[in-house]
């Protein structure tokens, strides 16, 4: 899983703060005090309340199937079809997952509704295991490690990457925010308040400015400075997505001519509670600019958490971080095992 914030990537003392090429950086303030850390059951148990709405559209509904009927049937794999749309886990996945159930009927290893969820749960961790792999965090010598934060209008990208910022900085680490979205004027105002609230430095240009050169003062002004870390925030216009997408393309190429393998990260955020939309943003971003991991917003506010299971089985790109409150401490590591027992928890819906 990703270890991102297991340990500080880099070690050199920074040197006191300058005004970047074309830019003025903010002067940092105190960090909020996050108290201290939610223990692992505590977390659970809020993940467990967070998939409420999809546990009800899910495996309540697999229970229910199961209500005079004694064995699986034909009819009974045509209602868990159902179940498994609804819950918006996609067709391509909800027909292996059937193909699958059906075998293991065939072979007599199900034979009631606990062997069919149990089946489930197994198969479904599977997918989320195989999509799950750490970020490359080998980096050259002192280079900061550079994540190049991607979504549409909308799905919390400016809020996740003041999260995320908030992670690495707890963690000991220097992070540099950088506002590459100068088309929406709003979107680098929003940065510079996360900044502020975090207590970060924050790059931004007039409104307007070519992306692609605030991405090059920023990483220009980073090297020297001993920045750990930078997360690049960039604009998110799908009514114009050629433009769009060949823009990210250049900013791409931009930051690895600076700094050679950069964007070590390219991270996509996603709204939970879009559905099927959040896969053909998923599709359009991963076929431009090769995705290398997903944040998932707004889980807690969705009926239809089976997108997750859908999004890891259909691009096979790891899940880094969940949203599951409006908190700063909200922003989770996403791991598999924990998300799949709370998915089918017992007891409560």
């Amino acid at each position: 899983m990703l270890s991102w914030f297991k340990k500080k990537i880099g070690g050199a003392q920074p040197l006191p703060p300058e005004q970047a090429a074309g830019s003025e950086a903010p002067t940092p303030v105190a960090a909020e005090a996050s108290g201290q850390q939610e223990d692992g059951a505590g977390f659970f148990l809020r993940l467990k309340d967070g998939l409420s709405r999809t546990r009800k559209t899910f495996v309540r509904q697999i229970d229910a199937l199961f209500l005079g009927k004694k064995q699986i049937d034909a009819e009974l794999l045509e209602d868990l079809e159902e179940i498994l749309i609804m819950a918006d886990i996609g067709a391509n996945t909800t027909q292996e997952l059937l193909e699958k159930t059906r075998e293991q009927v065939r072979r007599n290893e199900l034979a009631d509704g606990q062997a069919l969820k149990t089946a489930l749960k197994e198969m479904i961790l599977g997918y989320l295991i195989n999509a799950d792999r750490p970020a490359d965090l080998a980096l050259p010598a002192q280079t900061p490690f550079v994540v190049m934060v991607l979504g549409v209008n909308g799905v919390g990208k400016t809020t996740t990457i003041g999260k995320l910022a908030h992670k690495f900085t707890q963690a000991g680490q220097k992070v540099l925010l950088v506002a590459a979205d100068t088309f929406r004027a709003a979107a680098s105002e929003q940065l510079q308040i996360w900044g502020k609230r975090v207590g970060v430095e924050v790059v931004a240009q007039q409104a307007g400015a070519d992306p692609s050169s605030v991405v090059f003062d920023a990483l220009d002004y980073a090297k020297p400075r001993n920045f750990d870390v930078v997360l690049v925030d960039t604009a998110g216009r799908l009514h114009t997505k050629v433009n769009l997408m060949e823009e990210l393309k250049k900013i791409k190429r931009v930051m690895d001519k600076k700094i050679p393998g950069a964007p070590h990260e390219i991270l996509l955020v996603l709204d939970a509670t879009t559905g099927q939309n959040a896969i053909s943003q998923a599709r359009l971003f991963n076929e431009a600019v090769d995705v290398t991991g997903l944040a998932l917003t707004k889980l807690d506010g969705t009926a239809k958490g089976g997108i997750v299971i859908n999004i890891c089985h259909e691009f096979n790109i790891p899940i880094r971080f969940i949203g599951i409150g409006e908190q700063m401490e909200d922003l989770r590591d996403f791991e598999p095992n924990e998300f799949v027992e709370a998915l089918f928890a017992e007891g409560e819906a």
